[in-house]
């Protein structure tokens, strides 16, 4: 029983949520080039690495999940797990996850992860999340990590396509984001968070909505338009888009703006899930010439 509290403070559903992201970015650099080892050590060394990040969260977040119906019940806050117990819990997930990157992977992988860490937990979580609104959009950034570390430390450099990674997963983020926002709004009041529903409306936060799924969709053109990815991907990501920005226009007619909420949140799973996947398998498995550049 107290092993499985040290595995729900590390927030194991976020954890695996990311491993399908880090191995498409790793298999789109590889480009069917794939060594198991650094594969491996790569999704061990990162998913630690976010397990510490998530360990830190509940402990600084430990005083307004009290007041939250879906963090209420959290070991940090029934007092399951002390305070100091679970500093040096995420202390040594850190330790490990980072030492493994070092070990194993590159400088670039490593650097990057540092850098989500840092943002996810020290820019948002003890900082941006409680005072503005523009938390989410800073928070994106560590969100993004996961498959431009998977790409770095596979090709060993940060480039084109892992920008293009950033970006996508970036804008990724913010719909994803403002759904749970919304059809938690209760929650985030009662706490006192400054998220977009609760500072400038639903409505306000619909169409941010659509104009960063807009933008998702455009992102996500640009590894096949870069020759990083190809047609398959392309027309893969062209329905994902399409069907998610249907959803989100929904949402403008929706009777229960809660409801469709969750739906939009749903499908975003569902996308982000499908592309990385799709840029697992539909690599351009020899540098390609660009679209932009055959033009």
């Amino acid at each position: 029983m107290k092993l499985k509290r040290y595995l729900l403070v590390a927030k194991p559903g976020i954890i695996f949520g990311n491993l399908i992201a880090v191995a498409g970015g790793y298999f789109l650099a590889a480009r069917g080039s794939v060594d198991p080892m650094l594969l491996l050590a790569t999704v061990i060394g990162l998913s630690l690495v976010v397990a510490s990040g998530c360990v830190f969260n509940n402990c600084i977040d430990r005083d307004i999940d009290r007041f939250m119906e879906r963090t209420r019940s959290r070991v940090t806050v029934t007092g399951q797990i002390s305070l100091k117990a679970a500093l040096a819990h995420g202390v040594v997930l850190g330790a490990a996850g980072f030492g493994l990157l070092a070990w194993k992977t590159n400088v670039q992988a490593t650097l990057l992860a540092a850098f989500g860490f840092f943002v996810y937990v020290v820019l948002y979580s003890l900082w941006l999340k409680r005072v503005s609104v523009y938390g989410t959009l800073v928070g994106s950034l560590s969100g993004a990590m996961p498959p431009v570390v998977g790409y770095c430390a596979a090709s060993g450099h940060f480039d084109m396509g892992a920008a293009v990674l950033l970006l996508i997963f970036c804008l990724w983020q913010m719909p994803h984001s403002y759904a749970i926002a919304i059809f938690r709004l209760n929650d985030y009041r009662a706490a006192g968070i400054p998220v977009l529903p609760v500072e400038r409306g639903i409505e306000a936060t619909k169409k941010q909505i659509l104009y960063y799924v807009l933008a998702f969709g455009l992102a996500t053109l640009l590894l096949t338009v870069t020759g990083f990815a190809g047609y398959g991907y392309l027309v893969v990501a062209l329905a994902v888009s399409a069907w998610w920005l249907f959803i989100a226009v929904k949402g403008f007619s929706a009777e229960d703006d809660r409801r469709w909420a969750r739906q939009l949140f749903a499908f975003s799973i569902i996308a982000i899930s499908v592309l990385s996947l799709m840029m697992s398998i539909d690599f351009q498995a020899i540098p390609a010439q660009s679209m932009l550049a055959a033009l």
